[in-house]
């Protein structure tokens, strides 16, 4: 079970991240499924909302500055609690890691039966993130954004889908298939908004676009 308590801290929503139990050994128990991202038409909204400004300085960014991956209860961690969420039939070993299973990459609609094949994506970049507010973020806040289990930030996806974007935004990076590209754009919408973070001229055109795919 994961348990939540939200509370603010300087504007953003803060999320503690506490006890996920009976991760183990044997079968993964079911886990809450992805959280299913804000509906289109909110998306459209919330897009309208966002700020528009050109990027940040990559100056002073660091993956290590958005600590990962933050542990999750006994010896699982948020990596551990994704691929068991987001896999059917997953075992784990001793130390929580997936030893078996079967995942669904929605970017590219690959099957994928190894967990050394999986990559965890988070759907809006760490360095997309610093670029457009992360930067003036404290090292928790950080923290908190990418160990999201929450909102719809994180995703299991084949580690060759997940390379290729990069940390692209929608303007220069869209997953392969087009199907899934409502989905995408709800959630990469989303978490810009619970996060207040900016986007851009390019960025806003290119979601508007996936979002008439819904």
């Amino acid at each position: 079970m994961v348990t939540i308590v939200k509370g603010p801290i300087m504007g953003i929503t803060t999320i503690v991240l506490a006890t996920v139990t009976a991760l183990l050994a044997t079968t993964a128990p079911a886990l809450a499924e992805l959280p299913t991202p804000i509906d289109a038409a909110t998306a459209r909204v919330y897009l309208n909302d966002l700020k528009l400004k050109a990027p940040h300085s990559m100056n002073g960014y660091s993956r290590a500055k958005f600590p990962h991956w933050a542990q999750q209860g006994g010896n699982c961690d948020t990596h551990d609690v994704i691929l068991a969420r987001d896999g059917t039939n997953v075992k784990t070993d001793e130390k929580c890691r997936a030893i078996s299973g079967i995942w669904h990459s929605p970017y590219d609609d690959m099957t994928i039966t190894s967990a050394s094949q999986i990559d965890i994506d988070m759907v809006v970049p760490l360095a997309n993130a610093w670029r457009s507010g992360a930067d003036m973020w404290t090292t928790p806040e950080r923290k908190q954004f990418a160990n999201d289990l929450t909102h719809p930030q994180l995703v299991a996806v084949s580690a060759g889908a997940n390379r290729s974007k990069g940390d692209q935004d929608p303007s220069t990076w869209k997953p392969p298939v087009k199907s899934y590209w409502c989905m995408y754009s709800r959630a990469w919408v989303q978490v810009k908004h619970v996060y207040q973070l900016t986007i851009t001229d390019p960025e806003k055109a290119a979601l508007t676009e996936m979002l008439d795919t819904c």
